[in-house]
């Protein structure tokens, strides 16, 4: 009875995370959802997108919303959901885990270095498992509603025209941003919280102003790998007549980071910043909210 216990309570941070994460995912997704667009279009290559649809965040939610409906800005929604219960589960499971295994070794809970290495290991390690519903995600965003996808047929049109390597297109990137945010933000949030304690308790207010600190330090680095990662997501290969498969604009990671620089400038590479630190601010308020309020219970 007791080893059992044992086992749910090793198991917490995995199924909280999860939760948390599914919750925060629906709260904000609209905003992510503007984010991809943005980073998307101005590309010199993608004729689709070679101008400026949009000209910031509320341009974009008010042009998706009146041209495509609200369910545009819900589309991906389920593979969002989906990444979520894989991703959101893995990292705050294993970043807690890791960290109560550091902390009943050494004695080190409050040393912030290896706050940040479980932190790193577990973002990188679970948004390499959960690419494949990324690449899913960002597809059906940019297309929008009237493409008609669903989640499966997604799945099955990015394997069938680009094989396995398909699903795990912009891995690098995604897991190079992963462990950047998850080292900024879990740690921040955590020290954040240690230092507030004093003064709030540990109360919502805390895990409140807590989480907002923690999403500005990881907005700011990690919109850079974000855009490269979404524009990478987004190109897509298909088969041609002859057997062979169309081009890509980027061949990898340096090079669509060396392309976007040159052909937009470099703040080309904080396209969607603004929603992208409006969504990880509510986004970490509603999740470690969420977080907190599970642990208790």
């Amino acid at each position: 009875m007791g080893m059992g216990a044992r086992d749910w309570k090793d198991w917490r941070p995995f199924v909280y995370g999860g939760l948390a994460s599914i919750v925060a995912e629906f709260g904000t997704f609209p905003l992510d959802t503007t984010k991809t667009r943005l980073q998307v279009q101005g590309q010199k290559l993608d004729q689709k997108h070679a101008s400026l649809k949009y000209s910031g965040m509320t341009d974009a939610l008010v042009q998706i919303s009146r041209q495509e409906g609200y369910r545009a800005l819900y589309s991906g929604i389920s593979s969002a959901v989906l990444r979520q219960a894989t991703y959101g589960t893995i990292k705050f499971g294993t970043y807690y885990s890791l960290k109560r295994a550091a902390t009943d070794k050494w004695g080190a809970d409050d040393i912030v270095l290896i706050n940040i290495v479980c932190a790193a290991v577990a973002g990188a390690f679970s948004s390499a498992i959960a690419n494949p519903t990324d690449v899913v995600k960002v597809r059906m965003q940019v297309r929008g509603v009237e493409a008609n996808v669903s989640l499966f047929s997604c799945f099955q049109d990015v394997y069938h025209n680009e094989g396995v390597r398909g699903l795990w297109k912009g891995v690098g990137p995604t897991a190079q941003r992963a462990a950047i945010i998850a080292a900024v933000e879990l740690p921040i949030y955590d020290y954040s919280k240690q230092k507030l304690l004093n003064t709030l308790g540990d109360s919502v207010a805390n895990h409140f102003v807590s989480s907002f600190i923690a999403s500005m330090g990881s907005a700011v680095a990690s919109t850079p790998i974000d855009v490269v990662r979404t524009r990478l997501m987004n190109q897509r290969r298909v088969r041609l007549a002859c057997g062979g498969l169309s081009a890509s604009i980027y061949s990898g990671s340096i090079d669509c980071f060396v392309q976007t620089v040159k052909n937009e400038g470099f703040f080309a590479l904080y396209k969607g910043f603004i929603p992208t630190w409006f969504r990880m601010g509510p986004w970490n308020i509603i999740f470690f909210i969420t977080y907190e309020q599970l642990k208790r219970y």
